[in-house]
């Protein structure tokens, strides 16, 4: 299992540990980390399950396709480090991810 934390908009830290190949969004949903609210279940289609990804560990990530760079057009508090958590793969090298909940406000 690969350990992941989801930092929520209350500074409160949710430790989940996802299986291989789920996503980011799969992952938090299974641990009701909130915030997460997937409306679209993860088609790249909505920005509700928007995170930002800690700078030490943007680099590490696969870069986003353009529909993930278009859905994100949507998303409200848009960073440079924003992405859809559906649309990041659960993979070894990303044990230890730490990413912030992105608020909707």
């Amino acid at each position: 299992m690969i350990k992941i934390s989801f930092i929520d908009t209350n500074e409160g830290r949710h430790e989940v540990e996802a299986s291989q190949a789920a996503t980011l969004m799969q992952a938090a949903k299974q641990r009701d980390v909130p915030g997460i609210f997937a409306v679209c279940g993860g088609a790249c289609a909505c920005a509700t399950c928007h995170v930002i990804i800690e700078p030490e560990w943007a680099d590490r990530l696969p870069p986003a396709e353009d529909l993930e760079l278009q859905t994100l057009e949507f998303a409200l508090n848009r960073q440079t480090n924003s992405r859809l958590s559906c649309q990041i793969k659960v993979t070894p090298d990303l044990d230890g991810l730490v990413v912030r909940v992105a608020s909707d406000e």
